[in-house]
């Protein structure tokens, strides 16, 4: 595909950025069924809910990664092509908490930039922030792809800059899919959601009889890219199948003795910061650290409607 000619304006979309675009198109990305290999730690046919040792041992320090994203805007750009191309504007937010102790935030990284196919689009100032353009592939989910590896270069560079000053048996768990970021060290993806059941019913029934503080056995599973997996249930769920469970992973290319380190390990240590459903609706799955760090992060991500009229301003004055 050649690429898009210069801009010579921005045009925002009048839509509300929660409810998508005009068009009716969806930012969305979809995702392909899993390859599994369940027979890692022990044969598929013997699975059962597994509770660490008690003197399994812990980290001396322990990292929480998140970050969030808000599409500030939908834009179109115009060039000299006839027709317009779509693009959006977002603001972005890392953080990381360190426990060793006691919690505390120890970075905040925000972002703002302006994500278009268009290789040669240029800076949009507003009053009150400015958004680097940032060359995207075309189409809703190369935008929306856009943001993510974006997030994910802000995490990564946080976390390098920050573990340089711990001991080496610190623990980083990165709030969601460990995609784009598999290659840290000492670290596991937390994933509190569950969009699909990627488990055969065998070890599903392992699964949805997890007592609080247990784990299933470590599997293999491969979408796109492959991870080492594992569930682990907390406490303080409804009683529900699924309820209080949720997945962690780490790389594929760890020894099997190492990954199975990291499931005790986590498994051990995670109970102890569930949240509690009077302070979080996402308990106990958002733990307290994340949920802490998520309102800062939320926070500095600054006012929505504030920031939207100052690009549809920005946007007309370019025009001009």
């Amino acid at each position: 595909m050649t690429a898009l000619l210069a801009p010579t304006a921005y045009t925002i979309d009048p839509w509300d950025p929660s409810y998508g675009v005009a068009t009716g198109e969806e930012l969305d990305g979809a995702r392909s069924d899993a390859v599994l290999d369940v027979d890692i730690e022990m044969p598929g046919s013997q699975w059962r809910g597994i509770t660490p040792d008690p003197g399994v041992s812990l980290p001396s320090t322990v990292w929480f990664l998140d970050g969030v994203r808000r599409i500030d805007a939908h834009l179109w750009v115009h060039s000299s092509d006839p027709e317009p191309v779509q693009g959006l504007v977002a603001s972005l937010a890392a953080g990381l908490v360190c426990c060793n102790g006691a919690a505390h935030v120890t970075d905040v990284k925000v972002d703002r930039s302006l994500y278009s196919p268009v290789e040669s689009a240029a800076d949009l100032t507003t009053s009150h922030a400015k958004y680097v353009a940032r060359h995207t592939k075309i189409g809703p989910k190369g935008l929306i792809a856009g943001v993510q590896a974006r997030l994910a270069e802000l995490e990564a560079e946080m976390s390098a800059t920050w573990r340089e000053q711990s001991p080496g048996d610190d623990l980083l768990i990165v709030d969601g899919p460990l995609h784009g970021r598999g290659s840290l060290p000492r670290t596991v993806g937390y994933v509190k959601t569950h969009h699909k059941l990627y488990l055969q019913p065998e070890q599903i029934k392992v699964v949805v009889a997890l007592e609080p503080g247990q784990r299933t056995p470590v599997f293999v599973m491969g979408t796109k890219w492959e991870r080492h997996s594992w569930y682990v249930r907390l406490p303080g769920g409804a009683e529900l199948p699924w309820s209080a469970v949720v997945r962690l992973e780490c790389s594929r290319d760890l020894p099997i003795e190492d990954v199975v380190a990291l499931a005790d390990m986590t498994t051990a240590m995670l109970p102890a910061l569930a949240s509690t459903p009077h302070k979080d609706p996402r308990a106990p799955q958002n733990l307290v650290p994340i949920g802490g760090l998520e309102r800062q992060l939320r926070h500095r991500l600054g006012d929505a409607a504030l920031l939207y009229r100052s690009l549809r301003a920005a946007a007309r004055r370019a025009g001009r």
